[in-house]
């Protein structure tokens, strides 16, 4: 049989199809002898060409693969001996490297205990005098351990102690190499027995990498991965050597001689160990030396007659082109600024930054603003704050600098400030607008790519413009809709369709009259197939969400159940994953304005985001084989039932569900990713829109959203908890529709099998913005479900305790348990995010549960809050803390046994809330007001003793404060201290004041609650309020009618001003005359 499978396996080389098939036939047919094994073992190590053999190892591996069971015990002995044998004997590498995986597979069937004659192979080689032999021993060592690492652990030590001697074998890199991908393996898997060589290993692996680097620049960029490996599964053991690592890392990134994907690898290190460990670089005095290696490399200008790849003018501005190292070394400045304080950052990195604002060389002054960018999602409040207006002058000089390249960098810049820095950039409408609309207006001329780096500024400085956008929509949707019909490129009309959706963001119904002719140009896109339109198609569905959304649901509800047709259609007949993934958004838009459209069509609608949800496309597992047997794999099974010819057809296809460890790694194409994390949002809203109607699909769906929470690509993870936050809202919301036994089940179901996965998550997930997602999330599944989310008893200490535990930085994402004394004023503002997300639950707990069952873990979780109201702390903190002991307090009035509990804490709150409302932002002296005014209310008669004090603060507030939120906050205070203790109140000196101050400016919310005390006044005192009622009706003229203001509010406002009409018309007509004509004209509208 030996002769006739080699026959057979020569002519699957051949390059003629015919005979291929009919190889692949006779293959089959050979595949159902038992001998085949044999066969196959004596053709890999027997025949005389390299390919052939390397099959024969391949065939075998595929073999063992699928069906070690069902080879004889005596083939499977033999074939242990034999494949040993090939590969010492073999001279060509890539037949040793089949032999090395056909191995790799056999040990995962046979534990390296069953096979001794490997260890001993293993051993020997490796040890071997004669560099060759260690090479080959290590490539078998490295294969086999990369497949099975964990079988090896007894080995450990030993393996370690090897890896040693040979990382000093300098003059033999391919050993290096292996050893280098072998140590990277067992890395996630050593323990504490492991440490010490560990430790004792880096320096040696410093050396060997640099000798890696001048004999095999690609193998040196593999290896380096050891680094990331490292600190992710041990920091403690590269603790002592980061500096010597970050020196490493920047020698290679900044070596011009070196090729870009060594250089890109080391500074990728650099920006992965500021992510994990930027406490570390800070202690370590690291900052300094990196920014001094990576500002030249920013700032460096490309060789002559060449362009930076985002400056050429076929860049897409998707920014996929990350592996250049000018990109890395921006992207270590954008990690520094959101993983380090922003006092310790900014001091290091503005003087470096002004000199190159300021320099004479356009890629200086480029490479200063891409680093004002950069910053400006991680360092948002330092710049809002503290240097806004300047940054934004140096944006809009840049605008007009005399080189292009400069222009591109500032309309980068002012796209990340439009995004990151509101609402304070908003303000700055007048200076900037003009400047973006000069852009625009020169449209056909303009090179595509810079066009489109100006639409990106503007996109993102209209999107937050609200109706600040009123006076610029005419020329702004003249230049659109111009766009959509005129223009040449398609490009063109993909940014214009884009920004209009930005428009709409803005603008809502002020944007009805435009509407036609925007629906009708993205009809025209969405009907048609052909292939060069499909960007423009994405970016059309993308458009039309937005608009669902904006437009408001009258216009837009009569279009929805085409919108829903239209998608569907699309998905029918064009396969691709961006097109799909915006449909998904459509439908959801749709949902949220007329979820009865999307009623017929759920069947197939999530049919199909399921099917993407379990989809492995677009994912590539590295393989590291060559593919000429995915020729075999065509569908005929020979229509008999012989269930061996069907798994011989399984055992020839290298299937898709390859085994993780085979891998060398996986690829995502990021098309996938955005389709599933696209699914994932899909699935929620439109679950909790369609409400009953989505009944029948919560169960699969959750199921397969479920299942996503391990996801390796963290966008795809935070959707998924998002989307199974939004399922726990909906069954509620069923289940308050229709209250039956079953749904309250089915609710109480859910929250035990999503909240302790949250709970659990937020201890244990690496990324910080995933956690982040969780809390959020979590706080919205309590406010939504209130008691029911605690009914479970052991939920309310799984979840106080994890809210602390985030408050006291002890989850893994925050670098918890580091034996690091942490300065605990300053921290990047990511992390006070995070903590502001737990902190945001508190008040959430607090009003689900009876007050005395809270109260122990409220006196745990105080303590952290009031920490951070000291005068050292950000304002940010300072605000954020003082605002929560105000909800929390909010929330207690409401609460069962509140009114004891609060006054027990008053006496610990009274004072921090009294320093707050004497703060020097006006942001925490509101939020102090708002506190104090809370805890009137929910304490009660209890706090009647701290009521002169506080009187007197207010008094004085109220005579000198400015800022206008604050003064409709104290009115709120003051009423709320009226509502509570009438009597504790000198209401003839308190009321006037109160009234004078009215109508209110900012809060509107506030609104409720001073026309309700007014309300009660006017039964308790009416002599009081009647001798105010003309300042009362002047207010009550600007409220009523007044969109900002809940109905309920201005319906009670309508009956007090109605039993003023009726009781005491002469001095109600008396106060209506003296007003306005349009405030009269509001006020009987209103009344009749």
């Amino acid at each position: 049989m030996t002769e006739e499978l080699e026959l057979i396996l020569s002519q699957l080389t051949q390059p003629d199809n015919a005979v291929i098939q009919q190889a692949t036939v006779q293959l089959k047919q050979a595949f159902k002898d038992p001998a085949i094994i044999p066969a196959l073992c004596a053709v890999m190590s027997g025949s005389q060409k390299p390919q052939i053999r390397q099959s024969a190892a391949v065939m075998l591996r595929l073999r063992v693969k699928k069906h070690w069971k069902k080879i004889n015990p005596n083939d499977r002995e033999s074939l242990k001996t034999v494949v040993l044998q090939a590969f010492m004997q073999e001279t060509e590498h890539t037949v040793q490297h089949s032999l090395s995986q056909l191995c790799a597979m056999m040990v995962k069937h046979e534990t390296p205990d069953r096979w001794p004659d490997l260890l001993q192979l293993l051993n020997q080689a490796t040890k071997s005098s004669n560099p060759h032999d260690r090479q080959v021993g290590l490539l078998l060592l490295n294969k086999v351990m990369e497949s099975n690492p964990e079988p090896f652990k007894p080995h450990y030590c030993q393996l370690l102690q090897l890896f040693t001697v040979v990382l000093q074998d300098l003059q033999n890199p391919t050993a290096l190499y292996y050893c280098i991908l072998t140590l990277t393996a067992i890395t996630a898997y050593t323990g504490t027995e492991e440490m010490n060589l560990m430790r004792s290993i880096i320096p040696h692996l410093i050396v060997a990498l640099k000798h890696l680097i001048k004999a095999d620049q690609s193998q040196a960029s593999e290896a380096m991965e050891v680094f990331n490996e490292l600190m992710e599964s041990e920091v403690s053991i590269i603790v002592p050597h980061i500096a010597d690592i970050v020196r490493l890392c920047l020698e290679v990134g900044s070596d011009t001689t070196l090729n870009d994907s060594v250089r890109v690898k080391a500074l990728s290190c650099i920006a992965f160990l500021i992510k994990l460990k930027s406490k570390t670089v800070l202690k370590q005095k690291l900052l300094t030396p990196i920014l001094q290696a990576i500002f030249p490399i920013l700032i460096a200008a490309p060789p002559p007659g060449e362009q930076d790849p985002e400056d050429q003018e076929d860049d897409s501005g998707d920014g996929a082109d990350n592996d250049n190292p000018k990109h890395c070394s921006a992207q270590i400045i954008d990690t520094m600024a959101l993983h380090m304080p922003p006092e310790k950052l900014f001091q290091q990195l503005m003087p470096m930054t002004q000199t190159c604002l300021a320099s004479e060389n356009p890629y200086e002054r480029k490479g200063g603003l891409m680093c004002l960018a950069v910053l400006a999602e991680g360092c948002a409040d330092h710049i809002r704050t503290k240097m806004l207006s300047s940054v934004l002058q140096t944006v809009c000089q840049s605008l007009s600098d005399s080189n292009q390249v400069v222009r591109s960098a500032s309309l980068f810049a002012l796209g990340q400030f439009s995004e990151h820095l509101q609402p304070e950039v908003s303000k700055y409408c007048a200076e900037l607008m003009p400047l973006l609309l000069g852009y625009l207006s020169s449209l056909n001329q303009a090179k595509v790519g810079h066009v489109t780096k100006a639409f990106y500024a503007l996109e993102n400085f209209m999107e937050n413009l609200g109706a600040d956008i009123e006076p610029y929509l005419p020329t702004l949707m003249e230049t659109m809709l111009s766009a959509l019909n005129n223009a040449e490129s398609l490009k063109i009309k993909e940014l214009a369709v884009s920004a209009i959706g930005a428009i709409a963001n803005a603008a809502k119904e002020l944007l009805v009259p435009y509407f036609p002719p925007v629906i009708e140009s993205l009809k025209g896109f969405l009907t048609t197939t052909s292939e060069e339109m499909r960007s423009l198609q994405t970016q059309s569905l993308d458009t039309l969400s937005v608009l669902a959304r904006a437009i408001g649901k009258d216009v837009f509800s009569p279009l929805a159940a085409e919108c829903v047709r239209l998608g569907l259609n699309l998905t029918d007949t064009i396969d691709d994953p961006d097109l799909r993934r915006c449909t998904y958004s459509l439908y959801s838009a749709v949902s949220t304005v007329s979820p009865d459209c999307l009623t017929p069509h759920l069947p197939a609608i999530t049919t199909i985001m399921l099917l993407a949800l379990k989809s492995n496309e677009g994912i590539t597992a590295h393989v590291e084989e060559d593919k000429t047997f995915v020729l075999l794999d065509d569908d005929d099974d020979d229509d008999d039932n012989d269930v061996e010819v069907k798994d011989s057809v399984e055992f020839l296809e290298d299937e898709s569900d390859t085994d993780l460890h085979d891998v060398a790694g996986f690829s995502v194409e990021n098309a996938y990713i955005d389709e599933k994390e696209d699914a994932c949002d899909a699935l929620g809203e439109i679950a909790f829109s369609t409400g009953a109607a989505f009944q029948p699909f919560l169960e699969s769906s959750f199921q397969q959203v479920y299942e996503m929470r391990d996801f390796p690509h963290e966008d795809v993870r935070r959707a998924a908890f998002g989307a199974m936050g939004q399922f726990c809202r909906a069954q509620h919301l069923v289940w308050k529709e229709i209250p039956t036994e079953a749904n309250h089940q089915a609710l109480l179901k859910l929250l035990d099998v999503v909240l302790p996965c949250f709970v659990e998550s937020v201890r244990t997930e690496h990324e910080r913005q995933v956690v982040m997602g969780i809390l959020e999330t979590m706080n919205n599944v309590m406010k939504s479900c209130k008691e029911e989310a605690f009914k479970n008893p052991a939920r309310l200490k799984e979840i106080s305790h994890v809210i602390r535990d985030v408050l006291k930085k002890k989850t893994v994402c925050q670098d918890g348990g580091g034996d690091e004394a942490d300065d605990e004023e300053q921290q990047a503002e990511y992390d006070a995010m995070l903590q502001e997300f737990a902190g945001e639950g508190i008040p959430l707990v607090a009003s689900s549960v009876p007050a005395d069952k809270f109260s122990p873990f409220l006196n745990d979780l105080l303590p952290l809050l009031m920490n951070k109201t000291k005068s050292s702390c950000t304002v940010a903190d300072r605000s954020f803390s003082v605002g929560t002991i105000g909800e929390i307090l909010q929330a207690l009035v409401t609460a069962p046994g509140g009114a004891g509990v609060a006054g027990r804490l008053s006496n610990r709150l009274l004072p921090v809330l009294v320093a707050g409302a004497r703060d020097s932002d006006a942001e925490v002296r509101n939020n102090s007001v708002f506190g104090l005014g809370c805890l009137a209310q929910a304490a009660g008669p209890i706090c009647v003793t701290d009521y002169p004090m506080m009187l007197s603060v207010f008094s004085s507030m109220l005579t000198k404060e400015s800022d206008l939120r604050v003064i409709d906050n104290l009115c709120g205070a003051l009423c709320r201290m009226i509502h509570s203790n009438v009597d504790a109140v000198p209401l003839e000196q308190v009321v006037p004041a109160l009234v004078g101050r009215l109508p209110l400016k900012e809060d509107m919310d506030e609104n409720k609650t001073v026309y309700s005390c007014l309300a009660m006044l006017y039964t308790h005192s009416p002599a009081l309020v009647l001798g105010l009622m003309k300042p009362i009706v002047a207010a009550s003229s600007q409220v009523l009618g007044n969109g900002k203001v809940d109905q309920e509010t201005q319906s009670m406002l309508a009956l007090l001003m109605r039993d003023f009409a009726q009781q005491h018309s002469a001095a109600f007509q008396a106060a209506v005359s003296s007003l306005p004509g349009e405030q009269q004209a509001a006020l009987s509208a209103a009344l009749s």
